[in-house]
């Protein structure tokens, strides 16, 4: 790979800024001053700026406990998105595999492999997502039967089944667990729109076997460990 893509890939500027770097002699590979910004990096070497190491990481994958009120999004000129919450030298390749509402917490993975979204999202995969939700009033027998079975949102537009567990029903309000396989606009909240009940809160909580840290509290991040990378793969 070419000294001066290595350097912007992994955020140390754009190719002009970071080729001026190489210019000015601020840049090493193995302890020696390089100048040339089509040098091939090796597997391997040591590429420094300015004594700073920096690492050639491929692909990255991280955990994020989204909060309300931040977009699923990679950039907006105007309004936080999920991206601006990672603090990666890659951030600029980043993006969020599917998308919560802006008023949706829980599980969003955010990665730059592309393939991988695309196993996860293709509709034909059916990979499982688990979502909390507390509903504005008693969910019935009956509502709970549409749901699973799956429900027309549009003339032409039908969900598959889903999975429901009710924890909690009472005359204000109940908490159930829904378990969609695909992931059409705001579906959660318009299959139970459809049967008459409003959603007030919606949280997910895991995407086929990726499942939200407890630990991880709104707005933080962790990176995926090496087992959990390899399970979601082989979702």
């Amino acid at each position: 790979m070419r000294l001066d893509k290595y350097l912007a890939d992994m955020g140390v500027g754009t190719r002009s800024e970071v080729k001026r770097l190489i210019r000015k002699g601020f840049v090493t590979i193995e302890g020696t001053i390089c100048k040339k910004a089509e040098e091939q990096i090796k597997d391997g070497d040591l590429v420094e700026v300015e004594k700073s190491p920096i690492v050639y990481v491929e692909q990255e994958y991280y955990m994020l406990y989204k909060p309300a009120g931040v977009l699923s999004a990679t950039r907006d000129r105007n309004e936080r998105t999920v991206v601006d919450l990672i603090e990666s030298r890659r951030r600029k390749d980043l993006f969020p595999v599917g998308r919560l509402d802006r008023d949706t917490e829980g599980l969003l993975l955010i990665t730059n492999d592309g393939e991988l979204a695309h196993r996860l999202l293709s509709p034909k995969k059916h990979v499982g997502k688990v979502y909390f939700v507390i509903l504005n009033g008693k969910i019935t027998k009956e509502q709970i039967t549409c749901v699973e079975s799956g429900i027309e949102l549009e003339a032409g537009v039908v969900t598959l089944p889903a999975s429901l567990k009710v924890l909690e029903s009472r005359d204000e309000k109940s908490e159930v667990e829904i378990t969609i396989y695909e992931g059409k606009f705001h579906q959660v909240k318009r299959m139970f729109e459809a049967v008459g009940i409003k959603v007030i809160y919606l949280k997910r909580l895991s995407m086929g076997t990726l499942v939200l840290d407890p630990r991880l509290k709104r707005g933080e991040y962790r990176a995926l460990t090496e087992e959990e990378i390899e399970e979601i793969k082989r979702n």
